[in-house]
């Protein structure tokens, strides 16, 4: 099933439309020592790239530290190769992880940090302005109001043109939402968080400061490190390291599997994923598409969610993962799929969210 479209949305306020599809580069490169599988070399990251424009996408996500800058290079020489691009697409990066441990000012989100790495990252893009600058995490050792000044000044300069944020938790990214107020800061536009099938915890408190503060959900791991695409099976662990993440994170699963890398183990027990999965499969065969699609559709459906950022190795996958905008759940099957995967609620949420079901406004 070959993608029809890439739908627009808005990317918060800004007025900025981006697809509602992200191409994702994580796997873009190789860093020195790395035995991560999955990786694709600049030729091959450079036809993703081809692909993912040709089919009318936009939008395209990486991060400084995604393969130690070798992610962002990948880009950068790609657009040389297409200046006519530029103007085009919304590029987005991430700071904050350190990139030289033995610098103990490589990372984090101090003035000093963040004036070096937006240059860095400019550099390595080989452009002169980012389109959506993003902290790739709190910082516990950073005063927020430092660091919300020190974006806004980059802002000011024209390098960055908006700013979001990834990987918090609900009160910090209600707190980054106020202290902009207070200073009279331009608004964060986006928050980039794990959320899936497998991942509904996101719903809790995350999802509802987007909808109170009008910030876009960027989803990131919508096929849960692979185990929402229906490829592995109970019986059957995967055992060959090089075959996929999820079999690379089992090989040394004590050392590796982390919420963003998932090991088989974890689920292959799990009486309540397989049905997951089963009904899935079911879904995914009255639209002729596959169970990654089905994951991907989901989100799509979910109100806060502008664009799902997806990560491919291959071109196959990335034009499964494209198509499935072509999906249309109905609302039956939006609601089955959001009972198979329902977290319960632990307190205060669920006594918050029972005492308030006669006055919701969302």
């Amino acid at each position: 099933m070959a993608v029809s479209s890439l739908p627009y949305r808005f990317l918060g306020t800004t007025g900025v439309k981006v697809t509602s599809l992200c191409l994702g580069t994580m796997t873009f490169g190789q860093a020195e020592g790395s035995t991560r599988p999955g990786q694709t070399n600049e030729e091959e990251s450079h036809a993703l790239l081809d692909q993912f424009v040709a089919a009318g996408g936009n939008f395209i996500d990486t991060a400084d530290i995604y393969q130690m800058g070798v992610s962002e290079t990948i880009i950068g020489t790609w657009l040389t190769k297409h200046p006519e691009l530029r103007k085009k697409l919304i590029i987005a990066t991430k700071l904050c992880a350190p990139m030289d441990r033995s610098e103990p000012n490589s990372g984090g989100l101090s003035r000093h940090h963040i004036m070096q790495a937006v240059e860095d990252s400019l550099k390595r893009l080989q452009t002169n302005y980012i389109d959506l600058y993003q902290t790739h995490c709190w910082d516990a050792g950073t005063n927020i109001e430092d660091t919300l000044h020190a974006l806004n000044d980059v802002v000011r300069t024209g390098k960055v043109h908006y700013i979001g944020v990834s990987n918090v938790l609900g009160w910090q990214l209600q707190k980054i939402a106020d202290v902009n107020k207070k200073f009279g800061y331009p608004q964060i536009v986006s928050l980039q968080a794990q959320y899936s099938l497998l991942c509904r915890e996101t719903e809790w408190e995350l999802v509802q400061v987007c909808q109170h503060e009008n910030i876009s959900m960027l989803p990131w791991s919508p096929l849960k490190g692979g185990m929402l695409t229906g490829k592995f099976s109970r019986d059957a662990a995967p055992t060959d390291p090089s075959s996929s993440r999820v079999a690379w994170v089992e090989a040394d699963a004590k050392k590796r599997a982390v919420q963003s890398s998932p090991s088989y183990s974890q689920y292959a027990n799990d009486d309540k994923y397989w049905a997951l999965i089963d009904t899935m499969k079911e879904i995914a065969k009255k639209h002729n598409a596959t169970v990654a699609q089905i994951a991907i559709a989901w989100l799509l459906k979910q109100s806060t969610v502008t664009s799902v950022v997806l990560g491919a190795r291959t071109k196959q996958q990335l034009a499964d993962n494209l198509a499935s905008v072509n999906v249309d759940l109905t609302d039956e099957e939006v609601k089955l799929l959001n009972e198979k995967s329902d977290v319960p609620l632990p307190y205060p949420y669920e006594m918050v969210e029972r005492m308030n079901r006669w006055n919701q406004r969302y």
